[in-house]
């Protein structure tokens, strides 16, 4: 390649994820199902289930009644006030499919006028096994919750085939203190199993449960990061 590349922490988990993530809401939408009803249709590994479950509890989400329903208002999932549409959205993922169980609803709010987005709360439940150090594992997932946030709505790399162009840190926006999430992270300790790798698990399905809610609140299906709606929205 023409330009140097370095690894993204979580490798392809982070896009994989959203990616994945997001086509398992349009398949719920597409077969009239609500997402955290579908994905818990299709699972059968019961830590994963416990998961979704758990955070779907905390985050008191109500079923059947998710999101942007086909240009006919709004459901409870989500809301509309000014120029501000409110949606929610949830993510899942086991990480690399041999470490940490995490499941991630983000509540959005998305500006109609300058197609901001701004992530209000995140709920997380984890099950990583035997847990060792509670505070340590609760740590490791905040942390991925906020970066995550950060590069899914603000970090990016300019460049064309020469060479890249974000030559600054002040060219590099990243998410301000004021900015992070109200966060909610909730462990499920099982003694019995093994410790699992704790490490980038909450990236991907935070980057999901963030897009899913931006479908919910305005419609709009996004598959580049940063995500970013049209300002072409409706009022």
């Amino acid at each position: 390649m023409p330009i140097r590349t370095s690894a993204l922490r979580t490798l392809g988990a982070f896009c994989n994820v959203l990616a994945i993530e997001s086509f398992m809401d349009e398949l719920a939408l597409h077969s009239n199902q609500d997402p955290v009803a579908f994905r818990l249709k299709h699972l059968k590994d019961p830590r994963a289930i416990a998961v979704i479950e758990r955070v779907a509890q905390m985050a008191k989400w109500r079923p059947g009644e998710e999101g942007f329903v086909k240009d006919k208002g709004r459901t409870p999932q989500s809301s509309k006030t000014g120029f501000e549409r409110k949606g929610r959205g949830i993510g899942f993922a086991k990480y690399k499919n041999m470490a940490i169980y995490c499941a991630v609803v983000a509540e959005v709010i998305v500006n109609t006028q300058t197609g901001r987005v701004r992530v209000e709360h995140a709920y997380s439940a984890v099950d990583a096994g035997l847990i060792i150090n509670p505070n340590g594992l609760k740590n490791q997932i905040e942390g991925g919750l906020i970066q995550a946030t950060s590069w899914s709505l603000l970090e990016r790399v300019n460049y064309n085939s020469q060479q890249i162009n974000t030559n600054r840190w002040s060219e590099y926006p990243i998410l301000k203190f004021s900015e992070v999430p109200r966060l909610e992270v909730e462990l499920i300790n099982r003694p019995s199993e093994r410790s699992l790798g704790v490490g980038e698990g909450a990236h991907g399905p935070m980057a999901a449960a963030i897009a899913n809610a931006i479908h919910s609140a305005c419609g709009q299906r996004l598959r580049q990061t940063p995500l970013k709606p049209s300002l072409a929205l409706k009022t």
